[in-house]
């Protein structure tokens, strides 16, 4: 696919759609994955978010940074995904059914993925992001829609919470 130039030969120029494919989608998968623990729901996510990209990339091009858009998506679609989770799960409860038969299994297997698994969310999800994918707290902010300073605190509260941690692992 060209590269999509906007009508107005005065607004930024827009990046292949292509091109941001290839770079970006299996790093978002790994971070995402990593933060949430389930490769499944990471990869399906970010699938979700590129097509939408894709049917909305004329607009989305010219955004300063449209891969933070994607990520942001990405993000909302896996907090739907375990919502819904959640949610089944209150309801297998309710009637009394075993909840133990509908508990998800982790797909990612690695230390680091059980050691973000004990932080809250925001924590994960910005510590996934930095060193997983290597985004900048900028880039993080972004995505999160949170600022700068948000995200700096959420990555202290980590590196705080896992630091007698990671030396007993």
């Amino acid at each position: 696919m060209a590269s999509m130039q906007p009508d107005d030969p005065g607004a930024p120029a827009s990046i292949d759609f292509d091109e941001m494919f290839r770079d970006r989608y299996w790093p978002m998968v790994r971070s995402l994955a990593v933060a949430c623990g389930d490769a499944q729901a990471a990869e399906d996510a970010v699938q979700d978010a590129f097509e939408r990209a894709f049917v909305r990339w004329r607009r989305i091009s010219r955004y300063d940074d449209p891969p933070s858009w994607v990520r942001h998506v990405a993000m909302n679609r896996l907090r739907d995904h375990f919502r819904r989770e959640q949610h089944g799960r209150t309801a297998v409860e309710r009637i009394g059914a075993r909840p133990d038969a509908v508990e998800p299994e982790p797909n990612v297997e690695s230390g680091v993925s059980t050691l973000l698994q004990q932080l809250p969310p925001q924590q994960r999800i910005a510590a996934a992001l930095f060193y997983v994918d290597d985004l900048s707290v900028a880039e993080i902010a972004a995505s999160m829609k949170l600022s700068e300073g948000a995200v700096k605190y959420h990555l202290h509260a980590a590196r705080r919470a896992l630091a007698g941690k990671v030396g007993a692992a």
